[in-house]
């Protein structure tokens, strides 16, 4: 009886929601995300396949919608000239375009290569512009479920989270911590595994808010936006107003938070505490380091100060020159002014005195610069006497 009347209510319940239904969501997701991957695989083959014949259109022309409308217009190289693409180029290009099929390097295909290259381009915008009625569909159906979560992180990743959870309901019964790396678990794991850093955020990183952050606090408004975005996940699922206000709200406070983290507003602690300090702006300044090479020689180098004492030195002896000549000139005067008159002396005498001085020349120094003073020899001749 129960489970018939819950199964009642259930039935009640989508039939006159249907807005409701995540499961829309989760499928047309998955579809934009194949669509993708397709179109990138059919665009690549187009240009690779036409670049044989008409290599010089891939280079000029790079938006790959614009090269496979020019491509169905233009089929054969040769008809460059009388083809129209004021419509899908612009003047500078189409005209480069014309320029560079007159001197081509392609090689010449056949009428029937041309028809399937062409059948290829036509699928390519088909599933180009049903993609473009898929992403209108699932904005639509986005702001119909979640409209909180939607204005939060976006479309695409609010529909991807819900995905990633299975149902709007199953995302709501996370934490905030979850939403936060909600996407990154073979690298949660792998980080425990290798008790190493967690990641900081998975599916929610391709956020409006978190990427137009520095990388220094992409960690910290993921964090917040993750906090803020589990909240709109269950006031979506579990409320019954369908407006946005909520989300709104928080986006101004995460905008107003981001700002300040980015222009360091710290407050003063003193004062009214409102003012905000003045911090300077950081500019790297760039040192430019000459090489010395002083450390290339082996050779013991003289130090500054051993190369001055030198200097003294030598200014020292050359001032102590000059004062010995002075000395040894004033020594010989005074001797000639002292000495006595020259008196007879015996053969004898001359003799011993001769003996005397060879003996005392061979006794004094060749360096020495003194001479004896008179009185000295006076004593010696003295001594020789009494010998």
């Amino acid at each position: 009886m129960s489970l018939g009347l819950a199964h009642s209510l259930s039935r009640y319940k989508l039939k006159f929601s249907p807005d409701k239904v995540d499961t829309m969501i989760v499928q047309a997701i998955s579809l934009l995300d194949d669509l993708d991957k397709e179109l990138n695989n059919y665009i690549m083959r187009c240009r690779e396949w036409y670049g044989w014949h008409f290599p010089e259109l891939g280079k000029t022309v790079t938006d790959n919608l614009a090269y496979c409308k020019c491509v169905q217009k233009l089929g054969h190289r040769t008809n460059t000239a009388t083809t129209d693409f004021s419509d899908i180029l612009p003047e500078e290009v189409e005209s480069a375009v014309k320029i560079a099929a007159e001197i081509s390097m392609g090689t010449e295909v056949s009428d029937e290569d041309i028809e399937h290259i062409i059948h290829l381009c036509d699928q390519v915008v088909q599933i180009s512009e049903y993609r473009t009625q898929l992403y209108d569909y699932l904005k639509n159906r986005m702001m119909a479920i979640a409209p909180n979560l939607t204005v939060m992180v976006g479309e695409l990743v609010g529909a991807r989270l819900i995905a990633h959870a299975g149902s709007l309901l199953n995302l709501a019964k996370h934490p905030a911590s979850t939403v936060q790396i909600l996407g990154a678990e073979k690298a949660l794991f792998r980080a425990l595994k290798t008790r190493r850093d967690t990641p900081k955020y998975g599916l929610i990183y391709h956020a409006s808010l978190v990427g137009q952050t520095t990388p220094k606090n992409k960690g910290k408004i993921s964090r917040m936006l993750a906090a803020k975005a589990s909240l709109a996940i269950r006031y979506d699922a579990l409320g019954e107003d369908t407006n946005a206000e909520m989300g709104i709200e928080n986006k101004a406070k995460l905008e107003i938070r981001i700002r300040h983290l980015e222009e360091k507003g710290m407050r003063k602690i003193s004062g009214t505490g409102k003012a905000r300090a003045k911090s300077d702006k950081y500019q790297h300044k760039s040192e430019v380091k000459t090489y010395d090479p002083s450390g290339d020689s082996t050779l013991p180098s003289l130090s500054k100060k051993r190369k001055i004492e030198e200097v003294d030195d030598g200014d020292e002896q050359a001032d102590i020159k000059p004062t010995k000549k002075a000395m040894l000139s004033e020594l010989s005067e005074t001797e000639e002014g002292e000495q006595p008159p020259k008196k007879k002396k015996k053969k004898k005498e001359k003799k011993q005195e001769v003996t005397v001085k060879q003996e005392e020349e061979e006794e004094e120094p060749s360096t020495s610069f003194v001479a004896e003073t008179p009185e000295k020899k006076k004593k010696k001749k003295k001594k020789v006497k009494d010998e």
